[in-house]
Formats: structure tokens, sequence, C-alpha cells
């Protein structure tokens, strides 16, 4: 019976899809449909990050970030954390790796995990054995008093549609880190891009032979990214959101696991101006 109620909402999902695609004339970015544990229901239903971030294009669209960058951003936070040498460290939602390669140079000891499976697979390409990456929900826990450090770095937070998956995030961090362990968020500055959104509402860019086009919107507490493509004369479009979470909203979701100690905001660690700076980077101690 379970084999049989898969392969009807497979072939259902399936005749979704047609129905929306004749419609609308546009196609939806698709990933198998493979059953899951039974957890709650929130993490169970699938969103636009589960699919997005696991496809073809996503890679496409964000291949070339600047490896330099993070590299000399992870210096500086080594210089200033001052991590004993094979500290263990996670790298929550470390895409493909290039944050957790930069991590393991400077003397940690790395584990890297995301929810996309091919971020996953690119990052097993690095051939760096001593760093262990794997497929796995930010939201669900990892490991039980492990890590020394835990990264969640370049806005890897805040993606969700309830409130309370971030509070499992959190919860999660919590349970992995060791007594006094030390959190790391880099997140965007919420009130910079509200300010900002009207001067960076658009733009484009042409990735092998494929071309992109975004709009940017606030909405609901969201800034949501519209991404519309073609490719081999098919148009695509795809949508972000990240919630504006400025920094009341995460000393209220820190609160109950970690306490501040430190706040920058930019990644050569100058302080936080919630007026100007172009990021919002935490450094938390567990509670």
């Amino acid at each position: 019976m379970f084999k049989q109620a898969i392969i009807i909402e497979f072939l259902s999902s399936l005749v979704l899809l047609y129905i929306l695609n004749s419609q609308m004339n546009f196609v939806f970015i698709l990933q198998e449909v493979v059953p899951l544990p039974v957890m709650k229901s929130e993490i169970v239903n699938r969103c636009w990050f589960e699919s997005w971030f696991d496809s073809h294009y996503y890679h496409l669209l964000y291949g070339n970030r600047n490896e330099k960058e993070a590299e000399n951003f992870i210096k500086l936070l080594t210089d200033f954390l001052k991590p004993t040498v094979g500290a263990p460290a996670l790298d929550l939602g470390c895409g493909k790796g290039r944050h957790a390669i930069a991590l393991h140079k400077n003397g940690f000891k790395v584990t890297g995990i995301d929810l996309s499976s091919k971020s996953i697979e690119e990052a097993n390409r690095s051939n760096l054995h001593e760093i262990s990456f794997f497929v796995h929900d930010m939201r669900l826990p990892f490991k039980e008093n492990f890590f020394d450090y835990v990264f969640n770095l370049f806005t890897s937070f805040g993606y969700f549609d309830l409130n309370h998956e971030n509070t499992e995030v959190l919860k999660a961090v919590h349970t992995g880190l060791k007594n006094k362990g030390t959190l790391v968020i880099d997140f965007l500055n919420a009130t910079l891009v509200e300010q900002t959104i009207e001067t960076h509402r658009e733009g484009n860019l042409v990735v092998e032979g494929v071309k992109f086009n975004w709009k940017k919107r606030i909405e609901n507490g969201y800034v949501i990214k519209d991404i519309f493509f073609t490719d081999d004369n098919k148009p695509l479009q795809f949508t972000e959101k990240v919630q504006l979470l400025t920094l009341n909203d995460f000393r209220e979701l820190l609160d109950p696991f970690f306490e501040i100690e430190n706040i920058f905001g930019d990644y050569l660690l100058n302080k936080f101006d919630e007026n100007q700076s172009p990021r919002l980077i935490l450094i938390v101690r567990k509670k």
C-alpha cells in the first residue's frame, strides 16, 4: 500500500505540473519525488529551496562566487576566534564547500552539511578527504555535543515559511555544539536591503548561453527575487525568498539558546552599522 501511495502521489504531481505549464506558459524546475521518513509535516513538505538549490540553473547562476573573498573572511574570523588546531567545526548550509575548504585551510576539522545533494556531490569533488560532507536538513539535529564551532554563512538562514522553523535550526545547532560552543551567523542587513531595494531591484547575467534576468521586491517580511531565464527556447522561472530578519529579530530568536558576544557589519569585521553595513555577522555563545 505504501508503494502504491507513492506512485499515485508521483503521477498526481506530474499531472498537476502539466496543467500548470500549459495554462501559465512556464516550467517549474523539477526534482525526483523521494519518500522521506515521517517527521513534522512542516519539514516533510517540499519548499522552494529544496528544488532550486538542487537544480542545474541555480549552480549556473551562482557558480562564480568570490572564492578569494571567502578565504579572506575565514582567515579574519579565525584570527579573531583563535580556535585550537583541529577544532571540530560544522559548515551549516555548506553549498559546494567553498567556506568549508577555507575553514579546513585555517586549521579546523570540518564537516559540511547541505540539503542539496548536487551541492554535496560537487563539494566531494574537492578531493579533500579530511572534510566530510553530508546531505542533511539543518532543521534537524546532526550530532550531539560534538562541535566547537558552527558556521552559518552567506545568508544560509531565513528561507522558511514558518518562524518556528528558524527556532528548529537554532535548537539543532545548540544540540550539536559542545558546552560554550560558538555559532557564527553571516546574514544580510535587512535594514539596508529595505532602504536600497529600489536601486537594486533588477539585474541580469548570461552564463553558458543561458540569460538570467531577475527582479526583487519586498513582500510580507521577505525579500523576494523572481528569476526569469530561457533555455532551449523554453521560458523558465523561479522565485527565491529570504526573511528580512533584523538584529532585533535575531536577538529574540537566539535568546533561549545563545548569548550574543560580537556583532560585525562586513567581511572585514568592521563594526555593525544598521544603516550602512552590507552584512549582519553575529558571533554567539551556547548558553
